[in-house]
């Protein structure tokens, strides 16, 4: 992309004490584009996000939204940002219409109360006090305010947890719909499936700094694709085979696994190739190749290897896995 960015970000650090969270992290978000920032818990994301979206100063580095730092020149963007919190923390006492209506007067310009209520699916509930509301259902009112005044760019630091699968992808569609529209988004997710649904592009956290960044595609390219199958004769009984029986695979990475029953797994990072290599032994030592399960790398699969390669590196992150 040719534009400026509408968050840009140059060796930005955070620090609580002595401890470093954010250790001089770059990060570019154009407009109309959503990234998704992903990471184990204490990787950072939490503590970076909240330096773009101006709830607190950097220790270092550049941050601008907008072309403003978003601390210190605040009044300027604040108008035009919508931040959903992991928690908002709204008073229970009111109602659902009450505190839609009580938001609405804040801000600079805001869309109906009850055509924000109606995209998250709480019109039903307007009358019912913001205590009563159940988890999922606060989320939602949580993403009907950050909504509310139609930002130009959007911060959505968890915005699914604790919705059931129908409300995670009514939450999707507002969003994308949102991004069509030309907002900026800048989501954190411990939801995989969420980031490859939604993002243009994926930033993976580790131990405060942003260790890969890209398309899904690209994330996942650098990992092996997993192959599986169980070798039968022409009997249909299970064929043993070793190691050294197999042919040679180019792609293969580390050494095949065979249990005892056949199944043969193994990575590799020349799918098409090393499959057709092992259909044609297959073929001329006259074995079936059943149960064949062979795919591509997934996030996940990138994302784990990456959390195991760095789990090490530190010992002041947590390195719970995010699913």
């Amino acid at each position: 992309m040719t534009s400026e960015p509408i968050v840009h970000v140059r060796g930005a650090r955070r620090r609580y004490g002595t401890f470093e969270a954010v250790r001089g992290v770059d990060l570019d978000v154009h407009r109309g584009e959503l990234v998704a920032l992903l990471g184990t818990n204490g990787a950072g994301k939490t503590s970076f996000v909240e330096l773009v979206e101006g709830l607190a100063p950097s220790d270092g580095g550049t941050v601008r939204v907008l072309g403003h730092d978003p601390y210190r020149e605040r009044r300027q963007i604040v108008g035009s940002l919508g931040i959903m919190l992991q928690s908002a923390g709204f008073s229970g006492d009111l109602t659902v219409i009450e505190t839609a209506r009580t938001w609405a007067g804040t801000l600079s310009r805001s869309r109906p109360v009850d055509v924000v209520l109606d995209a998250v699916n709480l019109v039903h509930r307007a009358d019912v006090r913001v205590a009563s509301l159940s988890g999922g259902e606060k989320r939602r009112l949580d993403l009907a305010l950050a909504t509310m005044g139609d930002p130009e760019v959007l911060f959505l630091d968890e915005p699914t947890t604790g919705l059931d699968p129908e409300s995670r992808r009514a939450t999707w569609r507002l969003v994308q719909g949102l991004l069509a529209a030309g907002t900026t988004v800048l989501l954190t997710t411990h939801y995989l499936e969420e980031a490859e649904e939604l993002a243009d592009r994926i930033a993976i956290m580790q131990a405060g700094r942003i260790v890969r960044s890209g398309s899904v595609a690209d994330i996942v390219a650098a990992e092996p694709a997993r192959v599986e199958l169980v070798v039968r004769n022409a009997a249909g009984r299970p064929v043993v085979p070793t190691v050294g029986d197999l042919p040679s695979l180019e792609g293969v990475v580390g050494v095949p696994e065979i249990d005892r029953v056949g199944r043969l797994r193994l990575r590799t990072t020349s799918l098409q190739d090393d499959l057709f290599t092992l259909l044609q032994w297959a073929d001329a030592r006259q074995l079936r190749l059943d149960d064949l399960d062979a795919r591509s790398a997934s996030l996940e699969q990138a994302f784990l290897a990456m959390d195991g390669a760095g789990s090490g590196a530190h010992t002041d992150d947590t390195t719970e896995v995010a699913a």
